[in-house]
C-alpha cells in the first residue's frame, strides 16, 4: 500500500451546463481539489460553480476538447485526476472503488470507467452504448490528450491499464433538440479534424458512412431492442457523420 494518501482532482469542462452542473458538484464532495475550466457560458453555469466555495473556477477559450482537458490538467495540483462531464454521476459504490484505485498497491497508470446511458430518466441498454467505457481515472504524470484528435479524444497512456468495476451513470440525452445539436456539433469538429489530417471529401462515404452507421448500431449493436430510442439515438449518430462528410465538403469548396 502507498504510505501515504493519494490526492484527488477532479476536473469539469463546461459551457452551458446549468441544467446539470450543481447536481454534480453536490456529488463529488470527496475529491481533494475540484476545478472547473468553463469556456464563457452565457447561462446560470458559471454563478452556480461560484456558489461552490470548495470549486475553482478558471474560464478559457473553447478552441476544441483535447485542448481544453489539456489545459485543464495543467491547472492540477494532484497527479490523480477525475475527469468528469456535467452530465454524469458517481454511484456510491464507484466513488469509494476510485478511492481504493488510487490507493492500492498494484496502481494502474489509467482506468476505464463503463458508463451507463441515460435516455431521458430511462437507461439505453443497446444501441452501441452497453459496451461504451472511456478513461476517466488516471495519473497526469503518465498520460496526455493526443492533440490529434480534437473530438472524442485519445488519452495517451505511458504504463498499465485497468477497468474499475462499478459505472458511471451518463444522462446525455435530455432531448430531441439537445441531443441532434451536440451530434451536429461534434460533426463539425469531425470534419476540421480530417482536414487537418489532409483527408478530401468523398461523395461516395457521405452517403455510405451515415447508413453504415445506423445500420451496423440498429442492428449489429441491437438497436432494434431499444424500440422508439433505439431509432433516434441511431438516426442521430449517423447524422452526425452526415454532417461531417457535408462540413468537410464545404470547408473545401471554400478554400478552392
Amino acid at each position: 500500500m502507498n504510505s501515504e494518501k493519494q490526492k484527488l482532482s477532479v476536473l469539469i469542462i463546461t459551457l452551458n451546463e446549468e441544467q446539470h452542473i450543481k447536481s454534480l458538484l453536490d456529488d463529488i464532495d470527496f475529491a481533494d481539489e475540484i476545478i472547473v475550466v468553463d469556456s464563457y457560458s452565457t447561462d446560470k453555469t458559471v454563478s452556480i460553480v461560484e456558489s461552490f466555495k470548495n470549486v475553482k473556477l478558471i474560464r478559457h477559450r473553447f478552441v476544441d476538447y483535447t485542448s481544453q482537458r489539456n489545459f485543464a490538467l495543467d491547472q492540477a495540483k494532484n497527479s490523480w485526476i477525475l475527469f468528469i462531464d456535467a452530465d454524469e454521476r458517481l454511484t456510491p459504490e464507484l466513488k469509494s472503488e476510485i478511492v481504493t484505485a488510487i490507493n492500492s498497491e498494484n496502481v494502474a497508470s489509467a482506468y476505464f470507467i463503463y458508463r451507463i446511458f441515460m435516455f431521458k430518466n430511462s437507461r439505453l441498454k443497446f444501441s452501441g452504448w452497453q459496451t461504451d467505457k472511456i478513461f476517466r481515472l488516471f495519473d497526469k504524470s503518465k498520460c496526455r490528450y493526443n492533440e490529434e484528435r480534437t473530438v472524442h479524444e485519445k488519452l495517451v497512456v505511458n504504463g498499465p491499464i485497468a477497468s474499475l468495476k462499478h459505472k458511471i451513470i451518463h444522462f446525455s440525452y435530455s432531448s430531441y433538440g439537445d441531443y441532434k445539436s451536440k451530434m451536429y456539433h461534434y460533426g463539425i469538429l469531425k470534419a476540421n479534424e480530417k482536414l487537418a489530417k489532409g483527408i478530401k471529401p468523398n461523395f461516395l462515404l457521405q452517403l455510405l458512412h451515415p447508413l453504415y452507421t445506423f445500420l451496423y448500431q440498429f442492428i449489429i449493436r441491437f438497436g432494434f431492442l431499444d424500440g422508439r430510442k433505439g431509432v433516434i439515438i441511431c438516426y442521430l449518430n449517423a447524422y452526425s457523420v452526415y454532417i461531417r462528410y457535408k462540413e468537410l465538403r464545404t470547408i473545401t469548396s471554400s478554400k478552392i
